[in-house]
């Protein structure tokens, strides 16, 4: 298990940044964090998760020029966000963690006020929540239906929107960066190790380059990863949607032997049909729902990675040097 930071050397704040196709954007947020004077310092970790165009090459450069402590992860392949968050979190030294994405639709202005909502109220995980997000409309009703499932799913406060702009304790990140499987859900885990959570209202930009990475499959792909990763409620479902399918069946054998009984041949083939779709449609959902578990088990089992961390750089500027780590893989 991984210490807490050592509270001699480990700066107030450590900023870790997922990228994705941002090699607009990210040097500008690079630019506008380093100048951002926390209680206690920060550091930024950069986690380039496999991005096909010329991302790496600028997270290398601002390594380079950094003006604060800056560490650049650079992934083997695209893994997905939460991974890459996962391979930023271990890297992250800092008292408080401040996760966020690098399209600056999260102002950085508003880091300094997330972190000293946490440190001041000693929260273990402040989030933050949006009068008006900027994004498109389906993606505005992917999230709410996301966090709808998530009131469900999930043990958190209920209502709390859960958003990838969020503050940790080092106590949070050290519990959450245990987990090892390839499919983590970063609010999952975080609901697993603690309910000191709070939230702030922060402004959130339209994207002044691109489009968002977030497609419907990802987006799919994160709900399955929210439902199947953290809670086994929709097996419970599952089980309860065939015993009232069973039950259902039982009345309908009852009437359909009082009907012989009184009247002859019992009639409605096309009513029958419809039942026999149903319940083998019902069916399906069901073994589906129980593969996805069983197909998640088996390629955990398998060792399917986490993250694969081809390099890692690490720039100290008040020390005077920059350090390239030794080729590594993540689990």
């Amino acid at each position: 298990m991984p210490p807490l930071p050592d509270p001699r050397h480990a700066p107030g704040l450590s900023i870790v940044v997922p990228v994705y196709r941002g090699a607009a954007t990210v040097g500008l947020l690079v630019e506008a964090l380093s100048a951002l004077r926390p209680e206690g310092g920060l550091e930024i970790v950069l986690v380039n998760d496999g991005s096909p165009d010329e991302s790496g090459a600028v997270c290398r450069a601002l390594v380079a020029g950094a003006t604060v402590p800056v560490t650049y992860v650079e992934h083997a392949r695209n893994f997905g966000e939460h991974n890459a968050v996962m391979s930023g979190l271990r890297q992250a030294r800092g008292r408080y963690v401040i996760t966020m994405d690098d399209d600056l639709q999260n102002p950085p202005e508003e880091v300094v006020r997330l972190y000293d909502h946490a440190r001041l109220g000693d929260w273990d995980v402040v989030y933050t929540r949006y009068a008006e997000k900027k994004h498109a409309a389906w993606r505005n009703l992917g999230s709410r239906f996301a966090n709808g499932v998530a009131d469900g799913l999930l043990d958190k406060p209920r209502g709390l929107y859960l958003s990838s702009f969020r503050c940790m304790s080092a106590l949070v990140v050290r519990e959450v960066t245990r987990y090892g499987g390839p499919y983590p859900y970063i609010d999952g885990l975080i609901m697993q190790v603690t309910q000191r959570i709070d939230s702030i209202e922060v402004k959130h930009f339209a994207r002044t380059e691109g489009r968002s990475n977030y497609t419907m499959r990802r987006l799919v792909r994160l709900w399955l990863n929210l439902a199947t990763s953290f809670s086994v409620k929709p097996l419970r479902f599952a089980g309860l949607t065939g015993l009232a399918m069973g039950v259902l069946g039982l009345v309908g054998a009852v009437l359909v032997v009082a009907e012989a009984l009184s009247s002859g041949t019992p009639s409605g083939w096309a009513s029958l049909m419809v039942a026999v779709l149903l319940i083998a449609g019902v069916q399906f959902v069901m073994l589906g729902v129980l593969g996805e578990y069983v197909g998640r088990a088996f390629l955990s089992a398998n060792g399917k990675p986490q993250g694969v961390v081809r390099e890692i750089l690490r720039a100290e500027p008040a020390a005077g040097r920059e350090v390239p780590a030794a080729l590594s893989d993540a689990p």
